[in-house]
């Protein structure tokens, strides 16, 4: 019998936001049976909780319906919350193969977890060559900015459209966009500090994503790089609207120009099960 916890993140509300499954004794599942696992619970992620080896709490091992990713950014917020739950202490550090993600969790007076803050692994990028395929994929004649693809573990392709109706509107090619192996292709729109995006990932096994705190990231960083917000300030990013999960991502990048020096991601959780999976 092996426990897990739901949580829904990037929301305060139950059933909204996106769910991630954390099995807190992740060293007692066969690790042959892993990836079959998170077919089987069909979340975006599943998170399997390790002993840690490198000076973290807890080690984490993180898969989508499709494949392993060594880092994401939902589910180790939503393992932070839960893991919090029990842990002493304000930080949880989850040891990934991205490196160690630190998350800083506030408390209110009681001790609840209001939310939390994790440092993101700091993204490369490059340009994407083959911008025109995607975009008729996409059925959008052009975007605003250029396209680049940047890589924080998972590598996600960015796509700004004029408006935020043109955003939610998107009926993609998922055919065309499976062919991307093990990219994401967020969409977005907005203006200032209010941002709205949706994310495709059917390479990853995610049709489309409620939330994507992997791609939050990178996208204040896209954003800053272009002018278009400015550092050292949070933005708040809208997703998961259309799958009927809203949910509500902070984003705050560090550094000038092309140096990126820290990039932030926050947001809630709320578990929503406790539960046992027999094997």
């Amino acid at each position: 019998m092996h426990p897990y916890v739901v949580a829904d993140v990037f929301t305060d509300r139950p059933l909204k936001g996106n769910p991630v499954a954390v099995f807190t004794a992740g060293q007692d599942v066969p690790a042959e049976h892993m990836q079959a696992i998170a077919r089987e619970t069909n979340l975006s992620e599943t998170v399997f909780v390790l002993p840690a080896t490198e000076g973290g709490d807890a080690k984490v091992r993180i898969f989508t319906p499709a494949i392993e990713l060594p880092f994401a950014g939902h589910p180790i917020l939503g393992t932070a919350y839960v893991l919090g739950q029990t842990l002493p202490g304000d930080v949880i550090s989850l040891e990934t193969g991205k490196g160690i993600v630190p998350v800083a969790l506030t408390r209110d007076a009681d001790g609840r977890i209001t939310s939390g803050r994790m440092t993101q692994p700091v993204p490369t990028w490059e340009e994407f060559a083959d911008a025109s395929e995607l975009l008729a994929a996409l059925g959008v004649r052009y975007s605003v900015l250029p396209v680049d693809v940047y890589t924080n573990g998972p590598r996600h392709l960015y796509v700004m459209l004029d408006t935020m109706d043109a955003v939610a509107a998107l009926r993609p090619d998922q055919s065309v966009l499976s062919q991307l192996p093990g990219i994401g292709v967020s969409c977005f729109a907005g203006s200032g500090l209010r941002w709205k995006t949706r994310m495709f990932g059917p390479s990853l096994g995610v049709a489309e994503d409620p939330a994507t705190g992997s791609a939050a990231g990178p996208l204040a960083v896209h954003l800053a790089r272009y002018g278009r917000i400015p550092f050292g300030e949070d933005i708040e990013i809208s997703q998961g609207v259309e799958l009927h999960r809203p949910s509500t991502i902070l984003a705050r990048v560090q550094g000038e120009g092309d140096r990126i020096d820290k990039v932030e991601v926050a947001g809630s959780a709320v578990i929503v099960a406790r539960a046992t999976l027999e094997l």
